[in-house]
């Protein structure tokens, strides 16, 4: 039981650094709730505090250049998403601030850059290994495909249950390996997109809650963010493991 609790405190720590950054998120969406500082408007604040903690991580090497690249390219990829969902109607941006591109303001980008950071350095910190990694051709087919189904379910049928299908036959023979305290653990990769979606949408609820942004029918009050949202975020999810996947392994190759 002892050798139990001090792994699972050891886990616990290495969670906690792996998430510095969404907990940033999550501590600015609710300092500026609440509180006001005069000459910046909220939106702003928040933008401003994501660029300060990327700075603070890079310079006490909590996070890597390499990583940094990868979540810039996260946060490019997150933006646009975030351009084309508000324009249709998915959900809004209610508080004030001036950087913003179409109605979006620019530190919605760090939430999903927050997501590859998470995945960088849980890689890094646990080292993980993929064994059972499909041909590169699938993982970057699937992964497009569940982008592209972000965009045009707007005006086709949505796929994703159909590419959830995909998933289990593309990774059902896919297992992550990560290591704790000297040992190694294995969990299928299918469970690990379902988790951390899972734990992903806890966080929207937060995040919803505090004003980061509103769904329709959380506009007047809000309310709990639908259960289907959770498969959302696994899609989402499921773009950002194989992403820097398949950016280790280009660069593992080289």
């Amino acid at each position: 039981m002892i050798h139990f609790l001090k792994k699972l405190l050891l886990f616990g720590y290495l969670q906690a650094l792996n998430c510095l950054f969404p907990v940033t998120i999550f501590g600015a969406m609710a300092l500026t709730h609440y509180v006001h500082v005069p000459g910046i408007a909220r939106y702003d604040l928040i933008l401003l505090i994501c660029l300060v903690m990327q700075v603070v991580m890079v310079a006490t090497k909590l996070e890597t250049w390499d990583e940094l690249k990868v979540i810039c390219l996260f946060h490019i990829i997150g933006l646009a998403l975030e351009v084309y969902k508000v324009k249709m109607g998915s959900w809004t941006y209610p508080g004030e601030g001036w950087s913003r591109v179409f109605d979006v303001p620019l530190y919605s980008g760090f939430m999903y850059a927050s997501v590859a950071s998470y995945i960088c350095q849980a890689w890094r910190r646990f080292n993980l290994e993929m064994v059972g990694w499909p041909k590169m051709a699938y993982a970057v087919a699937i992964s497009t495909a569940i982008y592209l189904n972000f965009f045009t379910h707007h005006y086709l049928w949505d796929f994703r249950w159909v590419l959830m299908a995909g998933l289990i036959l593309v990774f059902w023979r896919t297992y992550v390996h990560f290591t704790l305290g000297g040992a190694v653990y294995k969990m299928p990769l299918t469970l690990a997109f379902v988790l951390i979606g899972f734990f992903i949408w806890i966080a929207e609820n937060i995040m919803t809650f505090f004003g980061a942004w509103a769904y329709p029918d959380q506009e007047k009050q809000w309310t709990l963010v639908h259960v289907s949202k959770i498969s959302s975020w696994l899609l989402l999810v499921v773009i950002s493991i194989i992403i820097v996947a398949q950016l280790k392994r280009v660069k593992s190759a080289r």
